[in-house]
């Protein structure tokens, strides 16, 4: 499992638990975690029943995820999609069956230039995936892949180098640019790069899709103390939107979400006062205080 301080969280209507179920089902290396609900004593501002499902953690090929039933507010869409790295043109296949089903292939299975076996493709939940055999790992590992596109075209290497800036023991692995005859000369093509121990990926899109960034995946950052929250907090809502509940968009369109590690401690409270309470002092934040949540799960 990544021992990075990120995870990302993928937004439904409600099918939270049912995407949860097929992931952990498809993919190796799998297994649920915790499940928390909203408030059954006050409404939410998602207009979620009470009491119903708020998220479920999961984690798949070693990367830890958060599905969340957040309302029809927002829609996924493969401006962030999934590179999953895996040992056999196979695993491939058998992994692509699976997501398929009910899906859509947004590029077909087959033999390209960088695999032997890839597919890029939408699960039934809208979730996207690029599916590669990397003969020669002993596992997979799956790598969130930011795709700049509309206004946001041209901007995937300065990304890279703010997200580094952010984010402590980061590296550039390698960067592929356009040539003139390809697209927009020197703009970013495929490049890998790692945050703090977190794979990723970036690209920019000579093509207009008719979509961008948006909340239907958001990057969840684990903080340990209220000093990390502050930094990343600063760093990544430095020139974007600070936003509620510990949410915020950078100056790229991305959303993050800056939370404590102990959020999960909280919200899976087995008291179900000391989860409310915790929920709707979260609900009054923009930045999340960490000793003020701690405070109200506790009570008086």
């Amino acid at each position: 499992m990544t021992t990075s301080p990120i995870a990302p969280c993928l937004w439904f209507d409600d099918q939270a638990e049912a995407a949860a179920a097929l992931y952990v089902s498809a993919f190796p290396d799998a297994q649920l975690g915790g499940t928390a609900h909203y408030p059954s004593s006050a409404p939410n501002p998602s207009g979620r029943p009470p009491g119903s499902v708020l998220t479920v953690d999961f984690t798949v090929a070693g990367q830890r995820f958060t599905a969340l039933n957040g309302g029809p507010a927002f829609a996924l869409n493969p401006s962030i999609s999934f590179f999953v790295f895996l040992p056999s043109p196979g695993d491939v296949d058998r992994l692509y069956g699976v997501l398929h089903d009910g899906g859509q292939a947004l590029m077909p299975l087959d033999a390209y230039p960088w695999s032997d076996r890839y597919a890029w493709v939408a699960d039934r939940f809208g979730v996207t995936w690029q599916l590669m055999a990397a003969p020669g790992i002993e596992r997979a590992t799956i790598a969130p892949c930011l795709m700049f596109t509309g206004e946001q075209h041209g901007r995937a290497r300065e990304a890279m180098e703010h997200y580094l800036s952010a984010f402590p023991g980061s590296s550039v692995e390698f960067t592929d640019s356009y040539s003139a005859d390809e697209g927009a000369e020197g703009t970013v093509k495929h490049a890998r790069f790692v945050l703090s121990g977190q794979p990723m990926a970036a690209m920019d899109s000579n093509y207009e899709h008719g979509f961008s960034f948006n909340e239907g995946v958001s990057l969840q950052v684990l903080c340990a103390d209220q000093g990390q929250i502050d930094h990343y907090w600063r760093a990544l809502s430095d020139g974007g939107e600070p936003g509620p509940c510990g949410w915020l968009k950078d100056r790229f369109g991305v959303s993050w979400q800056v939370v404590p590690e102990a959020i999960d401690e909280w919200m899976n409270h087995p008291d179900p006062a000391a989860r409310e309470r915790a929920f709707q002092a979260m609900l009054t934040m923009g930045k999340l205080d960490i000793e003020g949540l701690r405070r109200a799960a506790v009570g008086p």
